[in-house]
């Protein structure tokens, strides 16, 4: 599990990279690097506020895997209000 003050989505990994998708500590925030596919599977989720999952690794690399998860929930934290 890794805290983030940011997430960057980056819809350029190119499907011939032998990647599923990439992540990486950027700063004190998350970048993914996804394909185009993935990016407008996510996008859709988001605008349907729907939970997805983001598989990382190579795409040959059998059950080690990384998972990037955006979940949506019920309560919002009440922290660093003005």
């Amino acid at each position: 599990v890794t805290g983030a003050s940011f997430v960057v989505f980056n819809g350029a990994l190119k499907t011939s990279s032998g990647f599923l998708a990439k992540s990486s500590i950027v700063e004190d925030g998350l970048m993914v690097q996804i394909t185009r596919e993935t990016m407008e599977s996510l996008r859709q989720a988001l605008r349907d506020k729907k939970d997805f999952k983001i598989t990382c690794g190579k795409m040959d690399a059998g059950d080690t895997k990384e998972y990037v998860d955006i979940c949506w929930v019920e309560s919002e934290e009440k922290t660093n209000k003005g």
